[in-house]
């Protein structure tokens, strides 16, 4: 098993010359999920009731070892995408993104929030800000960043920066499609709640479809 480290040496590798694309799809079952984080009660919390967000731990990021050459010749802005602030909670509590993103943080619960990281790859604090209110950051650097709010200490999600676009993240049912990969061998990783779990080589013939599927037993 390899530590949470792995990803930002690897997402930055080179693999041998591709040919033409095929893809690499399948499932993730996690067996047992990770048990919750318990929130630190607070003064203002006595006699209240418990805070309703929910994280579903199960997401999962599966992405190539080393980028195939050629996965750095497009260098271009890629676009932004959204880390929600609801019920206390982040959601989606994992994102995966390309070097180049913003991610845009919106408030939309009826209190403040601040959310901060303080993470190598990325280090920032967006100071408190209220419901209906939004803040970003660019990503400049692959590798794995932990977020969190600096006002509600149970609030925590994932962001996986990669600086090669050959990775997925689960859907609610654990499937997971990784398109347009050039033709090579690879390794395939998988990726849950903080630590590399699981990975395979696989072979991508020119213009298929490989299936391979992963049963994380946590």
């Amino acid at each position: 098993m390899r530590t949470t480290l792995a990803i930002v040496l690897l997402v930055t590798g080179v693999a041998a010359a591709p040919q033409s694309g095929g893809a690499i799809r399948g499932r993730v079952d996690v067996i047992q999920a990770a048990a919750p984080i318990q929130r630190r009660p607070g003064v203002t919390d006595l006699g209240a009731a418990p805070a309703r967000g929910s994280v579903d731990r199960r997401r999962t990021v599966v992405y190539l070892e080393s980028a195939p050459r050629g996965a750095f010749d497009d260098r271009v802005e890629h676009g932004r995408a959204t880390m929600d602030q609801r019920a206390e909670t982040f959601v989606p509590h994992v994102l995966a993104i390309m070097t180049g993103t913003t991610v845009e943080f919106p408030n939309n619960d009826r209190t403040y929030h601040n959310v901060f990281s303080l993470s190598k790859p990325k280090t920032f604090d967006l100071g408190r800000y209220a419901t209906g209110k939004s803040k970003a950051v660019r990503f400049d650097r692959p590798g794995i960043v932990r977020v969190f709010c600096d006002i509600h200490s149970h609030m925590n999600a994932f962001i996986l920066v990669f600086g090669h676009p050959y990775f997925a993240t689960t859907d609610v049912d654990g499937k997971y499609r990784i398109p347009d990969v050039p033709s090579g061998s690879y390794t395939v990783a998988v990726w849950n709640e903080g630590v590399v779990r699981d990975s395979r080589r696989v072979s991508v013939p020119a213009g298929t479809d490989v299936e391979i599927n992963f049963a994380l037993d946590r």
